[in-house]
């Protein structure tokens, strides 16, 4: 059960600083990207890190981990100063991050990856695999995860990977863990368990620093709120003398009244038919059905495991199409390939922008150009043009970067995201499929991406969004297909008063669990 911000404030320990922050300053070529930032963090307390993407909390919380040397400022942990070489040098000393983008060894097993570089051993050297098991076991029953150890974690969900690697960061015994962004992928359920396990380790004394965009979470669990911009601190205050509206100013540094931009696309004729599709390996979707139409934004809904992913790499001909009709203006198309999608008019933006969307180490420049690199000449390309291209991307998605030149990877998310989409556009797309466009990102740059979605429909674009927030589906989409358990549960038209109210997301959420 978790307990309300009243009995968590009485039972935490009335401590000096555990961690604290002063005075951080960091430089990168063209952009100095922590200008004296600062951070204060209680024991037993969660401190939310919160800013728009760019803002300077990844930096910051790099900085501590090791992953950065910082240019100047000071870090004290109990009073004592301290400099990590490595993020190695930090769980040593007790300071444990979970980092938004999941960096695992996909084809190990569960206990491989909870104990990668300290694999315990037998007296002959060799590893004790009974030993890591029996200790894998423990840590997951502490904090209630069913998850079999021996399994290999390329084949669990998302959600089931991250907290994996929240385990991962507790076994460390840390007395400082930092989780960015670790509900971005979790059911409701899942996100009741990650903040029992967020309870019990503050019970114990453990500082938790929390970065998310999620609002309603950040009020209901933490205690403290730092909110940075432009690589400042900006205020420190309790969380229960915050609401939603102030923090938003103090992140964007102007008022917000609007959370989606208003709606002008006019949903045209029928440019997707979607007959009876199916994906021919397991897991994927079934016997789905639908139609997409020129300028309509198609919501796609449903709890994990319902397939929304798979629908989307199926139809983008990243997964095998095993049964079934697809036709595109009348015309009957089939995507065996994603190189063949790509030449019929499709553009994926897929869920996880680290592992399947950027090219991390090359330039804003590369990644821009990539999905259109067959326009721009053979064998020599045209570096002009190449130029242009990129420029576009920058300015038309308001890119923030020093340079084209820039490695995307120094990028924040929300500025990585834009750049993808960027790419995908130069590639002219009819339809545009889109896996949790948002996920992560802050509430400025969520607001440019809507608008972006909705000037392509205006434009007669044909848009299917994948999201797990109910309350994006609701504010921009024309209609949401409802997912559940690989089949078409249903599709929910909009209507008048579709903006949020109740009895429609009562609906969505029953059609999301039909075939559960």
């Amino acid at each position: 059960m978790i307990l309300n911000m009243s009995e968590r404030q009485e039972t935490r320990p009335q401590a000096p600083y555990l961690l604290e922050m002063l005075d951080i300053e960091k430089q990168f070529p063209g952009v100095k990207a922590l200008d004296h930032a600062k951070l204060q963090l209680r024991a037993g307390t969660v401190h939310a890190l919160m800013g728009e993407n760019g803002a300077g909390k990844s930096t910051l919380m790099k900085c501590l981990f090791g992953i950065y040397t910082r240019d100047s400022g000071t870090v004290t942990m109990n009073g004592v100063p301290v400099t990590f070489t490595s993020p190695r040098d930090a769980l040593d000393n007790g300071v444990a991050m979970v980092h938004q983008e999941l960096n695992q060894v996909l084809r190990r097993n569960v206990m491989e990856n909870v104990w990668l570089g300290r694999f315990p051993t037998t007296r002959l050297g060799t590893v004790d695999s009974k030993k890591m098991y029996a200790d894998t076991k423990a840590v997951f029953e502490r904090l209630e995860i069913d998850v079999d150890p021996r399994q290999i974690i390329g084949g669990l969900s998302v959600s089931k990977r991250q907290m994996v690697e929240i385990a991962k960061a507790v076994s460390y015994n840390a007395k400082i863990l930092v989780l960015d962004e670790p509900t971005s992928s979790l059911t409701e359920d899942e996100v009741e368990h990650l903040f029992r396990i967020m309870t019990r380790l503050t019970s114990e004394g453990v500082g938790i620093i929390y970065i998310s965009h999620k609002m309603d979470e950040i009020l209901r669990i933490s205690d403290d709120v730092t909110i940075m911009r432009d690589g400042q601190w900006i205020a420190t205050r309790s969380a229960d003398s915050l609401t939603k509206e102030e923090i938003i100013r103090l992140m964007v540094g102007r008022e917000m009244t609007n959370q989606f931009p208003p709606k002008h696309n006019e949903v045209g004729d029928v440019l997707l038919d979607v007959k009876n599709f199916s994906g021919m390996y397991e897991p994927t979707c079934h016997d789905v059905t639908f139609q997409l139409h020129k300028g309509e934004v198609l919501g796609v809904a449903g709890l994990v495991g319902s397939r929304r992913t798979e629908l989307l790499n199926s139809l983008f001909g990243y997964f095998t199409q095993g049964g079934g009709e697809v036709s595109m203006n009348g015309k009957p198309i089939r995507n065996v390939t994603t190189d063949e999608a790509r030449k019929n008019g499709f553009a994926l933006i897929t869920e996880e922008r680290r592992a399947t969307g950027i090219f991390g180490e090359n330039t804003i420049l590369f990644n821009s150009i990539i999905a259109n690199v067959g326009s721009y000449g053979s064998p020599l390309l045209k570096g002009k043009k190449m130029d242009k291209d990129t420029d576009w991307v920058i300015e038309s998605m308001k890119v923030k970067t020093p340079s084209k030149k820039t490695l995307i990877k120094s990028l924040s998310g929300g500025n990585q995201q834009k750049v993808i989409i960027g790419r995908w556009l130069l590639t002219n797309p009819d339809v545009l499929l889109l896996d949790e466009p948002t996920r992560g990102i802050d509430v400025g740059a969520k607001y440019e991406i809507y608008q972006l979605i909705l000037n392509l429909a205006e434009q007669g674009k044909g848009v299917m969004m994948v999201s797990s927030e109910m309350p994006e589906l609701l504010g921009i989409c024309d209609r949401i297909l409802v997912m559940s358990n690989g089949r078409l549960a249903g599709i929910v038209e909009r209507g008048k008063d579709f903006g949020g109210i109740p009895g429609e997301q009562e609906t969505i959420m029953a059609l999301a669990a039909r075939y559960v």
